[in-house]
């Protein structure tokens, strides 16, 4: 009789406990299942960077908003954090863990080396491991276009690159810049600066600003900076002497409207939502991922911000040459197949 009286105690409490008081609700398995946690570590530019961080931080929203997954976003303080926060999120057994930026590669080798069990995405860079999805991004194509862009509306004939972090994926960017400007016109002088060769360089506003004072002094009139958050200084220059700049990874041409031509977009925000929302369905994917022109993993941005400063005329050009490069009628020049064949 107590045996039974105890058990009939148990029930009600857990009808309480699950059913909440309401009348009628049945608890099924999947509104008792864990959310899908997916944890991603930004590098130091963090997630107010305006360009690569800022991408991936929108992308994790919207699968939030969209998806219903939780996230945990961690920021980097410098190269050295982010081994300890990838491992962090392994040991508390995350859905799926991000690594943004290629500063992370050798931590996600060797984490998803520890965690065998754990599935890790890389952005930026490739790591080869049976638990590792890397996304790569055909950045040297969309550069083409806004180096047409830059040519196209220069009136003095020079244009000006900064790069951030003088490392082969900036080359690309150059690389690809320049080959654009020439397609535009052959005559165009390019004019080439690189912040440093340290992480710091993506972070370095006013020596970037410096940078670009310099470009527009030697005559310049527009520069292209694939530089990370240091871009935000080029932009100041930019307003000051009343030239132009291009942004980079993100729409940039809210920041500076009128003075900003156009924002190569490097869709990290498409790529980190796809492969969270693939994740939640059990598709969980190794090797490389590749974004381009043809999925609008790369691509110009064109919006009410630079409606002012970007002629019809140059973006009918420009979408021209996307079309040519899509059918293969124009090849981008590859820095990264450049050094491989060295």
């Amino acid at each position: 009789m107590l045996c039974r009286h105890l058990f009939r105690l148990v029930l009600v409490q857990v009808s309480v406990v699950l059913g909440a008081g309401l009348v009628g609700e049945v608890v099924t398995p999947s509104a008792l299942a864990a959310p899908f946690r997916v944890g991603i570590v930004l590098d130091k530019g963090g997630k107010d960077d305006k360009s690569f961080n800022a991408a991936a931080f929108k992308g994790a929203q919207e699968a939030e908003k969209k998806l219903g997954v939780t996230t945990k976003i961690l920021e980097g303080r410098d190269d050295n954090s982010a081994e300890p926060m990838l491992r962090s999120l392994a040991d508390k057994k995350f859905d799926l863990i991000i690594a943004i930026g290629f500063s992370q590669a050798d931590a996600v080798k060797k984490v998803a080396a520890q965690y065998p069990s754990s599935h890790f995405v890389l952005a930026d860079a490739e790591v080869k491991a049976p638990n590792v999805e890397s996304l790569m991004f055909e950045e040297h194509q969309a550069a083409f276009l806004v180096g047409m862009i830059a040519a196209l509306t220069s009136k003095t004939g020079k244009v000006g690159f900064i790069g951030g972090m003088d490392i082969p994926l900036i080359r690309r960017f150059q690389m690809g810049y320049e080959a654009g400007v020439k397609q535009a016109n052959a005559k165009t002088q390019v004019i080439v600066n690189y912040v440093g060769v340290t992480g710091e360089s993506w972070n370095n506003p006013p020596k970037g600003k410096e940078l670009a004072l310099a470009q527009y002094a030697g005559g310049a009139d527009v520069i292209f900076a694939a530089a990370g958050a240091t871009g935000s200084g080029v932009f100041d220059a930019a307003e000051e002497k009343k030239k132009l700049a291009i942004g980079v990874d993100s729409n940039q041409n809210w920041v500076k409207p009128g003075f900003i031509l156009t924002s190569l977009l490097k869709r990290v925000d498409l790529a980190v939502f796809k492969t969270i929302a693939d994740a939640k369905q059990g598709i969980y994917k190794t090797g490389t991922t590749r974004y381009g022109l043809s999925d609008q993993g790369v691509d110009f941005a064109v919006d009410e911000f630079n409606a002012k400063v970007l002629s019809k005329d140059v973006i009918a050009k420009a979408n021209a040459a996307k079309a040519a490069i899509l059918a293969g009628k124009i090849q981008v020049p590859d820095y990264y197949k450049l050094a491989h064949s060295k």
